[in-house]
């Protein structure tokens, strides 16, 4: 391509990445993240109608009228939580912004063939307290997220013992907003044999440890009574939403033990607010994480493989977010339910977690990488193209090895996810955080333009320059610069603007002393 990079057309190519629900293509698929529209096999090659066809057929007559949807139904319908005052400069909520939209309760009840299907059987804030058009909307979306909720596709039987587990997923309107889910399923109380029930908060807000801790408060309600989770869910709704690192108090009554004060507090850092390092770590040594990394920043295809649905939805979640200040913008669903399954066929990139009973479907596929994260595995990666630790440059590759070091010294999550965030970032602060000399701007209002060859040109070492000629192709770097030329110039805000300024300045400094 000649330089300077002629104008693209941005609109419908930015329409194109907000348009759909989840990270699935248009009409063919739920899933749970931002995505590129990809063409997903059907399974009706062989003249029967796949199960994802099924499903996306199904999907997409749950989306039919999407168009029609009346703005802000549920503004108008119902009161937005008071601002409380503040003297400081940062105010301590965010204004009109709610904690959830709606809590459900999906439980296992028989059909009439006597086997066990998720339905949803409790919903707060009830259903005639929406319009009607938001009613038909939340409807045909709740019935798809049973799914979500119950993703194994087996026969459920009765227990008398189950390990309660909380994970998520993200859900993609096809105008581009995001809604996400925090399910935790458990044993409802009682005696003899029954199935687990999920508790499933629809939310806007991504902040993975704000709602495991509502989770607890919800779990300790439903052992007394499922009467006592109404009062409290409707003080949490009516509650302020904190600012980044503020507190709201919540007040709740419950028998035997009096009122109770639960405090609820968001991370001073709310890009990582959804994150679980510890998680990943866990999983994996740093030398495979870095090794994921690698493959993710090409934007390959990768598959994470476990048997709990907490530890697939927060690992996934974890690699994401080591792409920071780049967003994936592919395929990406955290927990693949059964039914889904034909997705790990797609030839385009993903990010996808799928449990360990259903490793054999997946193993079939080339030209990617699996990952285990089982504790009794024995190897991490089961398939893999093999070239993944010659992406990066071995020189920053050491680097981040070397930063995340000083994780054994974290001792709160915060201070993990700081010390793990800031070892990647400073890895595309050191490849590409001179991007922003290289966006020129011919008139004042008028877009700018990035200068591609000139970008990567300017990179002295030739390990670093040959990744980054790779890098500036994949989508995430292009929607980064789009946005970016969009913007007019001078001093920009966020996190990684400041990273690239003190990096600067200890190179101008290190100058100063040679």
């Amino acid at each position: 391509m000649s330089e300077p990079v002629s104008r693209r057309k941005k609109g419908p190519r930015l329409k194109d990445w907000r348009g759909r629900w989840s990270e699935q293509p248009k009409g063919n698929l739920l899933s749970d993240g931002s995505g590129k529209q990809n063409a997903i096999p059907s399974g009706e090659e062989d003249g029967r109608q796949g199960p994802l066809k099924r499903f996306s057929a199904m999907w997409s007559s749950f989306r039919k009228g999407k168009k029609d949807k009346i703005k802000d139904t549920e503004s108008a319908e119902l009161p937005v939580p008071a601002v409380a005052e503040s003297t400081s400069r940062q105010p301590r909520y965010v204004s009109g912004q709610y904690f959830f939209e709606y809590l459900v309760v999906v439980s296992l009840k028989k059909n009439d063939g006597s086997i066990y299907e998720p339905q949803i059987t409790y919903q707060h804030p009830k259903k005639d307290i929406m319009a009607k058009c938001q009613r038909e909307e939340e409807a045909k979306i709740l019935k798809a997220i049973t799914l979500f909720c119950f993703p194994e596709g087996i026969n459920w039987e009765p227990l008398t013992e189950y390990h309660s587990e909380t994970f998520s997923f993200v859900l993609t309107e096809i105008d581009g907003s995001r809604r996400n889910g925090y399910c935790r399923r458990l044993l409802p109380g009682g005696r003899g044999a029954r199935p687990p029930e999920a508790y499933c908060i629809i939310s806007k807000l991504a902040c993975f440890g704000l709602f495991s801790k509502i989770f607890d408060e919800v779990e300790k309600r439903r052992q007394i009574s499922m009467a006592m989770i109404h009062p409290f869910m409707q003080k949490l709704r009516e509650a302020p939403f904190p600012a980044p690192g503020n507190t709201v108090e919540i007040k709740s009554f419950i028998p035997e033990s009096g009122t109770e004060i639960i405090r609820l507090t968001r991370p001073l850092d709310s890009w990582l607010e959804h994150v679980n390092f510890a998680k990943l770590f866990g999983c994996l040594t740093d030398e495979e994480v870095l090794l994921v990394f690698a493959a993710a920043v090409l934007e390959r295809r990768i598959i994470f493989i476990a048997e709990e649905l907490g530890t697939l939805s927060q690992v996934i979640h974890a690699v994401a977010a080591l792409l920071y200040p780049f967003t994936w913008q592919h395929t990406f669903i955290s927990i693949v339910p059964k039914i889904l399954i034909d997705v790990v066929m797609a030839p385009t990139p993903y990010l996808l977690g799928v449990q360990k009973q259903l490793l054999d479907q997946v193993t079939d596929q080339g030209d990617l990488l699996v990952v285990d994260l089982s504790k009794n595995k024995r190897k991490t990666f089961i398939v893999s193209i093999g070239d993944e630790d010659s992406i990066l440059p071995s020189k920053l590759q050491s680097e981040i090895l070397e930063a995340l070091q000083s994780k054994r010294k974290a001792s709160t999550e915060e201070e993990l996810n700081r010390v793990v965030s800031e070892a990647f970032l400073l890895f595309f602060v050191k490849t590409v955080g001179h991007f922003s000399s290289y966006v020129k701007y011919s008139r004042t209002g008028e877009p700018g333009v990035f200068e591609k060859r000139r970008f990567y040109k300017a990179i002295e070492s030739k390990t670093t320059r040959h990744f980054v000629k790779n890098f500036i192709q994949t989508q995430m770097f292009d929607l980064f610069i789009q946005e970016v030329e969009q913007q007019q110039p001078g001093p920009q805000q966020g996190v990684f603007h400041q990273k690239i300024l003190e990096h600067q300045e200890r190179k101008k400094r290190e100058k100063k002393r040679h």
